[in-house]
């Protein structure tokens, strides 16, 4: 593996030789998305925190393993959704609402809108999430990864999964989402049909 100018994997590449100053600056640069990312698969901030230092720790420990057939985010995030996965199905319990409305709250940029705006985006927000959360977990992970930007072959190399199959279930989370938004308001999930 060689650097080609890419800081994520120069910095892998010093891990590998066990350079801690270089773990260090990758630990800073990537906590905080592998935590908004463990935040939406999980919903509970002391889970995502434990996780988070078992992911870093094993990039750590398994940084001269990466082959370079895909970017290091992508390989990390692939460590984080596997991690993720594992630890929601042991546990196999639902979400603490109090913490999903505020999660939800905090994605929404409120600045630029009034005060019904803000209600109005508050209300989607706290919906929306809710949806993701009614979702099976493998359509979830599809769903949060395309938020987070990630394409269908970068989702497919973290999931394990081929291309098809992430598409497949893409289509069917958004299905799924339309509907459960439509029985909130279908006036709403209407409008939303149109726009796809």
């Amino acid at each position: 593996m060689e650097g080609h100018g890419d800081p994520d994997l120069a910095l892998l590449e010093r891990i590998a030789r066990k350079d801690k100053a270089a773990f260090k600056a990758l630990y800073r640069q990537l906590y905080q998305p592998i935590y908004q990312y463990l935040f939406r698969m999980l919903q509970r901030r002391e889970v995502c925190e434990e996780l988070v230092d078992d992911v870093l720790l094993t990039v750590w420990q398994k940084a001269g393993d990466f082959r370079g057939r895909s970017k290091v985010r992508t390989w990390v995030i692939g460590i984080a959704y596997r991690k993720g996965l594992k630890r929601y199905y042991r546990e196999a319990r639902g979400p603490q609402m109090d913490e999903l409305e505020q999660h939800a709250l905090r994605l929404r940029d409120e600045e630029d809108a009034g005060p019904e705006g803000r209600f109005q985006q508050q209300q989607l927000g706290v919906q929306l999430q809710t949806g993701l959360m009614s979702l099976s977990a493998n359509h979830r992970s599809v769903m949060e990864l395309t938020m987070l930007g990630y394409s269908c072959n970068e989702i497919a190399s973290i999931v394990d999964c081929p291309v098809n199959t992430v598409k497949t279930r893409m289509f069917h989370a958004r299905r799924q989402l339309r509907e459960y938004l439509g029985q909130l308001d279908p006036r709403a999930a209407a409008g939303r049909g149109e726009e796809q």
